[in-house]
């Protein structure tokens, strides 16, 4: 078996990736940045050729990035966040080649992505954010994709999977205010200085969704979290209903994950 844990930012995946992990001794926990078989989020993918020319660019730290990538037939994935640079620019260079925020094309992120889901072979494996998130904040905010376009290519996703064993264990907020209040305080510097919640309201403002319906703001940003929450269960009921176990954002019990 597998599972991946689910919900918006502040639902609270990483304690759940991390109780799960304690009722399930010897599996590999998947967390955002890691190398991850199925997902490429915080990573670099690039091909063999502009893996030799980042390696060339950055002959200072050349070792650190061959330690933190990851060969997949002529592909290399750079877990670039991973690495502890104070090389000027290496970080945001690196950024360009992620999957996400419309970086490639409609046609091949959904081959990338559907190919991956594909081709994972591996079990007994804990993953961080590795269903929704990132691929429906990139199809709702920089591919302005409908509901019904999501929840189609939610079906091939279905398809992707199959043969494959796994559970969804989704984190359900109600209070979505209280747990951006939440998040707000505990990604910010020992000064109380915000540094997580700045880069939301710039990636949310800056995105062609946003700027297509003429918003931005931490209301706004609030109402798209309700949306995609909408649509991450209308997903659920519609393609992995028998795939998913749906538990209150921190509101679950000792018993509900000893039970999985």
């Amino acid at each position: 078996m597998n599972y991946f844990i689910e919900g918006l930012q502040g639902s609270g995946k990483s304690t759940l990736v991390q109780k799960v992990s304690e009722t399930h001794p010897g599996y590999l926990a998947v967390r955002e940045g890691d190398y991850s078989p199925v997902e490429l989020a915080w990573c670099a993918y690039v091909s063999r050729e502009k893996y030799e020319e980042i390696l060339d660019k950055y002959p200072s730290i050349r070792e650190d990035i061959e330690l933190k990538t990851m060969a997949e037939g002529d592909k290399r994935i750079v877990c670039y966040t991973q690495i502890m640079s104070d090389v000027p620019g290496f970080h945001k260079d690196l950024e360009q080649y992620e999957i996400y925020n419309g970086r490639v094309s409609l046609d091949d992120f959904r081959d990338i992505v559907l190919g991956r889901y594909r081709n994972w072979g591996s079990d007994e494996i804990i993953f961080e954010c590795s269903i929704f998130q990132n691929t429906v904040e990139d199809m709702i905010l920089f591919r302005c994709m409908s509901d019904a376009e999501i929840i189609d290519f939610y079906r091939e996703v279905r398809t992707a999977l199959e043969g494959k064993e796994y559970r969804i264990l989704y984190l359900e907020a109600e209070d979505l205010r209280g747990n951006l209040s939440v998040i707000r305080k505990e990604r910010s510097d020992d000064k109380g200085n915000e540094m997580w919640f700045p880069l939301m309201i710039g990636y949310f403002n800056d995105s062609p969704y946003a700027k297509a319906k003429g918003v931005s703001g931490e209301e706004e940003l609030l109402k798209h979290f309700e949306h995609r929450q909408r649509l991450e269960l209308e997903i659920i009921r519609e393609v992995f209903a028998d795939k998913c176990t749906i538990l209150k954002s921190k509101g679950y019990t000792e018993a509900e994950i000893k039970a999985l």
